[in-house]
């Protein structure tokens, strides 16, 4: 590696967004004394995991890679390092005070938003939703989620017809763009940041794969909304089709073809697009979909011209009682037959 100077660093972190810091931290010869990575272990529920290995070896740098951020050995190792700034970058677990005291300026902390807006949970998928600019923010730490002083922002638009993949490509060059500014000036000892208005802060709340269930009765661009917001590299919106989940990937609005039908109904097919779906308000391609694995093997469900997609409440409570119906009939006629065997001499 080349020569490097400045602050000592340590770098924390579990998806792209930290292995994109680490790589500007390593393309400005910043002097990281050490690379915290999550273990696959804890990989499960951690959207877009990355390994950080790969790129600390390839730089020559001190790689641990931990389960528990705050567990007494990687804190040990921390004090080892003697960093004075400790990037925290795209790990759920919170640094607890142990931890967070033991640089000498502090702990640099990043959200994907225009800080003071948007704290919280599940950013990249609420501006997609909600089609709100972000930015990539780089702040120091404090007791309060997303609230510390602002190192340095680099915002960026989110457009109408965005998906959640899109956005994270905006967001990685943005941050390629705010580290390239600040770091340099880091090198040279400066360490400005600005506080966050506090009565401009927003925030969002956390997010479900079960919230991606598709609402047919919803307008499309609302559908068409939800689809982008959860597509790759997220869970991904979704459906039933022959009791079966069907996630829809990508989709596209349909304002001009001239047909009308039963919502949720698929009423036009092309083999070049797919199935078009009658929504509660407009027409809406599902241009890419998969339907979810079976483990007993049965047959893939089609999506075919005139199929249902969703569930009918009505119907399904219906037909639920039915068959309860059925068996409380069968129950008794056996409870009968097994009481007439019984007083048989």
């Amino acid at each position: 590696m080349p020569e490097t100077a400045g602050p000592a660093i340590i770098l924390a972190g579990s998806v792209n967004s930290s292995y994109r810091t680490l790589q500007a931290l390593v393309r400005n010869r910043m002097n990281v004394v050490g690379v915290l990575g999550l273990s696959p272990l804890r990989s499960a529920n951690v959207s877009g995991y990355t390994r950080m290995d790969s790129l600390a070896q390839a730089a020559n740098l001190p790689f641990l890679e931990f389960e528990d951020l705050n567990a007494p050995r990687i804190v040990d190792a921390v004090r080892k390092w003697a960093p004075d700034v400790f990037f925290i970058v795209g790990i759920s677990q919170l640094a607890k005070d142990e931890l967070l005291s033991i640089p000498r300026l502090g702990c640099v902390g990043f959200h994907p938003t225009r800080l003071p807006e948007g704290r919280g949970r599940a950013p990249v998928s609420w501006m997609t939703l909600e089609g709100r600019p972000g930015a990539a923010s780089f702040f120091q730490m404090t007791a309060g989620a997303d609230a510390g002083p602002i190192l340095v922002q680099e915002p960026f638009a989110v457009d109408a017809t965005d998906y959640a993949s899109d956005v994270t490509e905006k967001l990685e060059a943005a941050i390629d763009a705010a580290l390239d500014r600040w770091l340099p000036r880091l090198k040279r000892g400066e360490w400005k940041a600005a506080p966050q208005p506090e009565d401009r802060a927003t925030f969002y709340g956390k997010r479900n794969p079960e919230d991606g269930l598709i609402d047919w009765n919803w307008p499309a661009k609302r559908i068409h909304a939800l689809i982008r917001a959860t597509s790759h590299p997220y869970p991904g919106a979704y459906t039933f089709v022959d009791n079966r989940k069907c996630i829809v990937w990508r989709a596209e609005l349909e304002s001009k073809r001239p047909y009308r039908g039963v919502t949720g109904r698929i009423v036009h097919f092309e083999e070049t697009k797919g199935p078009l779906v009658q929504t509660g308000d407009g027409l809406l391609w599902l241009t890419e979909t998969e339907f979810e694995s079976s483990e007993g093997g049965e047959k893939q469900p089609k999506l075919r011209l005139g199929a249902l997609l969703g569930y009918q409440p009505g119907n399904e409570i219906q037909l639920l009682k039915k068959r309860l119906s059925d068996l409380e009939s069968r129950v008794e006629k056996l409870d009968h037959a097994h009481g007439a065997s019984r007083k048989k001499p």
